[in-house]
């Protein structure tokens, strides 16, 4: 048995959602590194980190000795993915275009990294299934759709997601309405954007709520008291990674959304 374990593929995963890829398997004694935004499950906090997934170093994931990288084509530097390469690594980059099949694409990577395709295929039906009934669930409610604000707020530069995000999509899947259209990925947040853009609802991550030193503080900038949302205090928070990361947790997590956001609206 342990003569066997030894012979699978040594894994670095870069990217939080292909890590809980990794664990949805039972693939994680195969794990010998993961990158910074790998933080679910809880015991993926404590492997060895291999850095900020843009920022790369080749001799520090080198010197794991993995045999496959799976990341997303966020990773980088593409010298350092080159190096890899070079060093007869296998390197498999997987395209993000904050859909259901951005999640399958993640989970068959790992499935083929791990050497454990089937036990993917098999996840994947299950997974499958439990995506239709979201979507119908979804598709069932003919209610107003709440207009929601997304907030991304981890540093001292507080912006807004336009199209094009995974902030976007998320709204988009749950049943409700981004109030910032019309341009692409993220702006700094205006006093004039938010009073023309009048969300009945704040959407942030729980660690935005943190890095603006809690709700109080969040709640406490001037332009957001221009919104019908400063009015109740409305506003969902969840885990960044849950909440944009596009892993397997996604129907789980649009379900709750949809519950949160668009039926108590």
């Amino acid at each position: 048995m342990l003569a066997h374990a030894q012979k699978l593929p040594r894994l670095v995963t870069v990217g939080g959602a292909l890590t809980e890829c990794v664990y949805a398997l039972g693939a994680e004694a195969q794990l010998v590194g993961t990158d910074t935004t790998s933080l679910y499950p809880l015991a993926a906090q404590s492997t060895p980190k291999v850095g900020y997934m843009r920022t790369l170093s080749a001799e520090g994931l080198l010197a794991l000795k993995p045999d496959a990288v799976i990341a997303t084509t966020e990773a980088g530097p593409p010298v350092v993915l080159d190096q890899l390469r070079s060093a007869g690594v296998k390197v498999e980059l997987i395209d993000s275009d904050h859909s259901w099949a951005e999640v399958q694409r993640k989970l068959q990577a790992v499935g083929r990294g791990a050497g454990r395709e089937a036990q993917a295929r098999a996840l994947q039906a299950t997974l499958d299934a439990d995506w239709a009934r979201v979507q119908n669930q979804v598709a069932r409610f003919k209610g107003r759709k709440p207009r929601v604000l997304f907030i991304l707020s981890h540093s001292a530069t507080v912006q807004v997601a336009g199209e094009k995000t995974a902030a976007h999509a998320m709204l988009q899947l749950v049943g409700a309405q981004n109030v910032m259209t019309g341009f692409n990925g993220y702006r700094p947040m205006t006093a004039e954007a938010m009073a023309a853009a009048a969300p009945d609802l704040v959407l942030t991550t729980t660690q935005g709520i943190d890095a603006q030193g809690g709700l109080a503080m969040f709640w406490s900038r001037p332009e957001l008291a221009l919104t019908p949302a400063f009015k109740t205090k409305a506003l969902v928070h969840l885990d960044a990674l849950e909440l944009l990361g596009f892993g397997p947790r996604l129907p789980a997590t649009v379900r709750s959304l949809h519950q949160k956001l668009v039926l108590k609206a």
